[in-house]
């Protein structure tokens, strides 16, 4: 079983560059991190929540690098941040995941309380209510067919909610200004990846053309370990930090990140995306992918074998046009 947010969204553009602007300063592993241990948790507890202070807690195991995971007794969860950018997400959950919540197929997480600094820990923290479910087993789903479905209706229903007053999300940037720090990836992996077949594959992507709609409200980092499964389908989806206002390209992440090639176009035939978005959304898994490989390729093999994982694929999709109009 696994908490809401065990895998922080924030980890996913480790890159402290211009190009990445909305949280930039603080979405990066370059920062110094708090550190945290169970005896800050029982004591944060005891003196802001004292009617939970008798309660077990225990750490929760997460490959990510922004967030520090406590299981508190049985139905809840403490998130404590682990960097400013981190901390800087609670109060926008806090605010807008109650809003959210009635309006989506699949549960979000509940926050049940907003902690205040204290005992070593410089930021705000947040207890919610625990998600019972497992992360996706990728590459080897029960009923990926199913979950496309799933995920398609999830993607559309958060699009469809009003976005009036809704903050950007941590990627509400064109594609296009990615360009930069795209290519310093590229050149940064020559050696390890097929950086001529991404670098093909990413001028395609920058080739299709811009999203001209107005802003819909993005999940913007739907990566294996921000959704919970249950028996094959999605039950939760979890991680809600670069939540807020973007293109609909964005989410479209999850199709390369989750599921097998032959989903796919169950998954885009369930948007209606057209040959523009399905591009840009290749591109946009590709970019973030190569962000991810470059900044943790040495320091966490978790999230390194995702992102070399998820190049494969966009290479691959690329190269055969699986799940393309005209694949």
């Amino acid at each position: 079983m696994h908490a809401a947010a065990s895998q922080p969204s924030s980890d996913t553009d480790p890159d402290p560059d211009p190009d990445t602007r909305t949280h930039t300063h603080t979405h990066t592993h370059t920062h110094t991190q708090s550190v945290t241990d169970t005896a800050i948790v029982l004591r944060l507890v005891a003196a802001q929540f004292p009617q939970w202070a008798a309660l077990p807690v225990v750490r929760v195991g997460s490959a990510g690098t922004a967030n520090a995971m406590y299981r508190l007794g049985e139905d809840m969860v403490v998130r404590l941040p682990l960097t400013a950018g981190a901390a800087d997400d609670v109060e926008k959950e806090h605010r807008w995941l109650p809003r959210l919540a009635p309006r989506l197929p699949v549960a979000i997480p509940v926050p049940l309380g907003q902690g205040t600094p204290g005992e070593g820990l410089s930021w705000p923290w947040s207890v919610y209510r625990w998600l019972d479910g497992e992360p996706p087993a990728v590459g080897h789903l029960a009923e990926p067919g199913a979950l496309a479905g799933d995920l398609a209706e999830f993607v559309t229903a958060l699009r469809d909610i009003d976005p009036a007053d809704g903050p950007l999300s941590y990627r509400a940037e064109q594609l296009a200004t990615r360009d930069r720090v795209t290519r310093a990836a590229l050149a940064e992996l020559r050696g390890v990846i097929d950086t001529d077949a991404a670098t093909a594959a990413w001028e395609a992507a920058l080739g299709a053309p811009v999203w001209s709609g107005p802003p819909v409200w993005l999940h913007a980092d739907l990566q294996p370990g921000n959704m919970l499964l249950a028996e094959g389908r999605l039950s939760a989806v979890i991680d809600f930090g670069c939540l807020g206002l973007g293109e609909p390209a964005v989410d479209l992440i999850v199709a390369w990140y989750v599921l097998p090639a032959a989903a796919r176009a169950a998954f885009r035939a369930g948007l209606d995306a057209d040959d523009a978005t399905w591009a840009r959304g290749r591109g946009w898994a590709l970019s973030i992918a190569l962000l991810e490989l470059r900044a943790y390729r040495d320091s966490n093999p978790v999230m390194a074998a995702h992102a070399r994982r998820v190049i494969h694929e966009v290479l691959a999709d690329q190269a055969h046009g699986t799940g393309s109009a005209q694949g």
